[in-house]
């Protein structure tokens, strides 16, 4: 295809300017332009078959992504076109908002800053056009891009994987995620240029360590948008930087009569460090509750707030169920008591933005693992004066300033929590993961994986003798169920002769599932890695395993 010798990058910001007659007079008109639309969209694999409009989500905050309708209610679905829909491509517009687009006045709808657009819905429309009518801006290299689920995937090398003769679904990630080829060769090239302990040496390696290690932090302290990177505590995981809060600072502010709130949503690991110093402080453990959807029931946590309360912890998202929390009114109302408060973003951090100043937590624990890291390796953020004032419940080296046989001076924050050689390269690891993270977007992320969510939830109501637990009106990721006549583990056999890998279980969370008079459950999870055509292969399974069964109940 030839092309005139016009400048087409004057032309271009030209067009967007709503440029002259003369300079526009080179470009095919409306009817040559909706002509060549056609024959492209006669020509794409999908044969022509273009979504006319795709609704937007207007509102990026964390828990507006999530439909208000309960899952348990429902329309019935139509398969067919719920399959079609899994197989249109969402970074395009459609042949209508082309049409919209060209026929506008100067040829392309103009979209200035603070400007709605009538004509178009795509937010990544609204940055390219903005992009040229402000050259100053820069490149559009360091935004993030339209999200490409299929360009994502071929950053995780262990997707490619074969199970039993299929491609591998990995929809376990509620227990752990899979880790991008960035976080791979960041790990390699560490122990094959910079591997040394830290802190305590004149040499080159030593000082090459340290500037990673502490480098990671400052990468954490920016994606928790922490005040300080000495507010950030290298741990194991979750369960350690709970523990460590119990065992250290509940140890020294909590006795007997206190009290202690969590929530029926807790997984294991926020509810024993707690049962344990209650046992031995004499303090008081209460439960909020959650209704029949699984959303924790804000007028008896009211009820449960008073004068004796000393701390509240809980999840901002369920492990079991997918549950998202009110965690910001639930951290204001336990702040106008005077308690402290522990958020658990183990299952959060991955799929929505996490603010500490915003959320104002005093403390927020999450794994590496649970966000495309390592292993072994996770975070304990804490109020600067809170840090200052908890002993460490460790003792031994790198967190000392000095030791006599008479006393020892500890570091300040965050070095008297980390006694030890620490875990070095995967606290670098978490770091690549999360600059990784960040440079997709997460709200790119939630997008995405809320519209998977709905689609998933859908589908597996449809299948008569299915039971969807967790159907709260704001959640992410998880869809667990159960399915009449069979047990979770058949159900989870069954999947992974297809390549599928779900979670079966009581996903360390029994007092939640025994709410519903449960003891395990099928647990599907999603990242923004999995997508529709998975989806489809699981409730396919589940659909078979059902036909198969001689009978059924709802």
């Amino acid at each position: 295809m030839s092309t005139n010798s016009l400048d087409l990058s004057g032309l271009a910001q030209q067009a967007l300017s709503g440029g002259s007659p003369e300079i526009l007079s080179g470009l095919p008109d409306i009817a040559e332009l909706n002509r060549l639309a056609s024959q492209f969209f006669s020509e794409l694999p999908n044969g022509g078959k273009v979504m006319d409009h795709v609704p937007a989500v207007t509102d990026t905050s964390p828990f507006a992504k999530v439909a208000p309708v309960s899952f348990d209610v429902l329309p019935t679905t139509n398969e067919a076109a719920l399959s079609a829909l899994a197989r249109q491509g969402f970074d395009l517009p459609g042949e209508t908002e082309l049409k919209k687009m060209v026929s506008a006045p100067g040829g392309i709808p103009v979209i200035g800053p603070g400007v709605a657009s009538s004509g178009s819905s795509f937010y990544f429309l609204k940055e390219a056009v903005e992009q040229g009518r402000n050259p100053q801006l820069a490149g559009l290299g360091s935004a993030h891009p339209p999200f490409d689920v299929h360009a994502v995937r071929r950053d995780f090398p262990i997707l490619q994987e074969r199970v039993n003769g299929h491609q591998l679904a990995w929809l376990d990630n509620a227990a752990t995620t899979q880790k991008p080829q960035a976080v791979i060769d960041r790990l390699s090239e560490f122990y094959r240029h910079e591997n040394s302990n830290i802190h305590r040496a004149a040499h080159e390696l030593a000082a090459r360590a340290t500037d990673a290690y502490e480098g990671a932090r400052d990468i954490i302290a920016r994606f928790i948008n922490a005040p300080s990177s000495s507010e950030v505590v290298f741990v194991r995981g979750t369960t350690e930087a709970i523990n460590l809060v119990a065992k250290s600072w509940g140890k020294q502010y909590i006795g007997e009569g206190d009290e202690i709130i969590i929530s029926w949503l807790e997984h294991h690991a926020n509810i024993v460090p707690w049962q344990q110093l209650c046992a031995e402080t004499g303090a008081v453990l209460r439960v909020i509750p959650v209704d029949d959807h699984g959303q924790v029931i804000l007028a008896e946590y009211q009820k449960l707030l008073n004068a004796r309360t000393k701390l509240v912890s809980f999840t901002q998202v369920s492990n079991a169920l997918g549950t998202v929390t009110p965690a910001h009114e639930m951290i204001a109302m336990a702040h106008s008591v005077g308690a402290k408060v522990l958020l658990d973003a183990a299952q959060s951090v991955s799929h929505l933005r996490v603010d500490v100043q915003t959320l104002n937590c005093d403390w927020l624990v999450f794994s590496g693992h649970k966000i495309f890291g390592p292993t072994g390796i996770g975070v304990l953020y804490g109020k600067a004066e809170l840090l200052e004032v908890t002993q460490p419940w460790q003792g031994g080296g790198n967190m000392i300033e000095d030791v006599t046989f008479e006393k020892t001076v500890y570091q300040p924050a965050p070095a008297k929590f980390e006694a030890g050689t620490g875990n070095i390269a995967d606290a670098v690891g978490l770091g690549a993961a999360l600059e990784y993270l960040s440079k997709i977007g997460i709200e790119n992320v939630a997008r995405y994986e809320h519209e998977l969510l709905v689609y998933g939830m859908h589908a597996l109501q449809a299948i008569p003798g299915l039971r969807l637990i967790g159907t709260a009106a704001e959640k992410t990721s998880v869809m667990s169920f159960v399915l009449a006549g069979h047990s979770t583990a058949d159900v989870g056999n069954a999947l992974n002769k297809a390549g599928i890998a779900v979670r079966t279980g009581h996903h360390c969370a029994q007092p939640i599932l025994r709410r519903f008079g449960l003891e395990t459950t099928v647990r599907p999870s999603l990242a923004f890695y999995n997508t529709y055509e998975e989806i489809d292969r699981l409730v396919a399974v589940v659909k078979r395993l059902q036909c198969n069964a001689k009978r059924f109940t709802v």
